[in-house]
């Protein structure tokens, strides 16, 4: 197909872009060439996207009821399906495909109107909400969990489930097995909270850390992801119990971490419950409360199932309980290890690969050889 291009629309968090990455070295395998349109924020992610071109289109997310806010949402909109439509005629992709987020609008609602075949994939066991504003005027839909448009015979017609993309390194860390770990040895702890969730991690888990018995809190290696302004707290409470501790806003290396650790504590957004099951580790899961369609929830939920996590609503997510659900998982390592298998059965790792080869099918385009 020569280098016939594949525009991928993502919004610029890493539950967006990741997959988005991952289908993009999928499809760059099969010969296509690869654009991305997105908006600013992608740029704190760590690395290159593999794209030989960043477009950025305006967009925004409804604030607001008000016919203020919604008449500015919409100029906003407009704007940016203008853009992208300008964008369409220059770059004439193949095919269309987005991954959820507001930015993705304008980009796969200009693709329908000039005809261009489109695919949305999406990452949750809820559908988002952009994508469900989309979802009617698409040639073809992708999920990573089944049943999530089963409701809806139009949509169940042309959903194809495919599982989560997981990025390159997240394949390669999957190959390494769960680290073994004796009831006196070394527990690796990561604390991961995305890009809503960190603060919540930094209030509970010190504290927890903190009530655990000493010999317990001697054994322990944290790594924890913690923003910038409470770096100091979290840093500095860990050196106060002489607990070995790294703590940093953002991991570019986050799936050799994942996979080094016996246990993650986390928010369960679509991407990181992906990657905990293709790597197949076990979780303490603090699904995002206030979220519209409790997509987090539902994410966590499909772990749970399996085995592989201990679901906390954060009512119940107190340092007190969190220490008590530790206490109780480093005391049997053999139930860690039983997770973590339990994770890895719910994990797909040729995902990417089936999301390129309905990009394809829908595009009409034929790969490389």
């Amino acid at each position: 197909m020569g280098e016939a291009l594949v525009l991928l629309a993502a919004g610029g968090t890493g539950g967006h872009l990741f997959p988005a990455e991952a289908l993009a070295v999928a499809l760059k395998a099969r010969g296509a060439a690869i654009e991305l349109a997105t908006d600013e924020r992608a740029t704190q992610y760590g690395g290159a996207f593999p794209a030989r071109a960043t477009h950025i289109i305006p967009s925004a997310p409804i604030r607001g009821r008000d016919p203020l806010s919604l008449a500015k949402t919409l100029a906003v909109l407009a704007t940016g399906v203008a853009k992208a439509l300008l964008l369409l005629s220059r770059v004439k992709p193949a095919a269309v495909v987005g991954f959820g987020g507001y930015p993705t609008l304008p980009p796969l609602y200009a693709a329908t109107l000039r005809g261009i075949p489109t695919v949305i994939h999406d990452a949750n066991a809820v559908m988002g909400r952009a994508n469900k504003l989309l979802a009617s005027r698409v040639t073809a839909i992708a999920t990573g969990f089944p049943g999530v448009v089963a409701r809806d015979g139009k949509l169940a017609a042309k959903a194809t489930v495919t599982g989560n993309p997981v990025r390159p390194a997240v394949v390669a860390a999957a190959a390494r097995p769960y680290p073994a770990l004796d009831a006196a040895g070394r527990l690796r702890l990561l604390v991961t909270g995305g890009s809503q969730g960190a603060r919540v991690m930094a209030d509970i888990v010190p504290p927890a850390i903190e009530r655990l018995a000493p010999a317990l809190g001697a054994r322990l290696a944290i790594v924890q992801q913690a923003r910038p302004e409470d770096h100091e707290r979290v840093a500095g409470t860990y050196a106060r119990l002489g607990v070995a501790a790294e703590v940093a806003p953002f991991f570019t290396d986050l799936p050799m971490r994942i996979a080094a650790a016996h246990l993650i504590v986390s928010r369960s957004g679509a991407s990181t419950v992906a990657e905990l099951g293709a790597i197949g580790r076990p979780a303490i899961l603090v699904p995002l409360p206030h979220a519209l369609d409790q997509d987090q929830l539902a994410n966590a939920n499909v772990l749970a199932a399996a085995g592989g996590a201990i679901v906390l609503r954060q009512d119940d997510f107190t340092p007190e309980r969190l220490a008590r659900e530790i206490e109780a998982l480093a005391a049997a390592p053999g139930k860690l290890a039983a997770m973590a298998a339990g994770a890895k059965s719910a994990g797909v790792l040729d995902a990417a690969d089936q999301l390129a080869d309905l990009v394809l099918r829908v595009a009409n385009m034929v790969p490389a050889r």
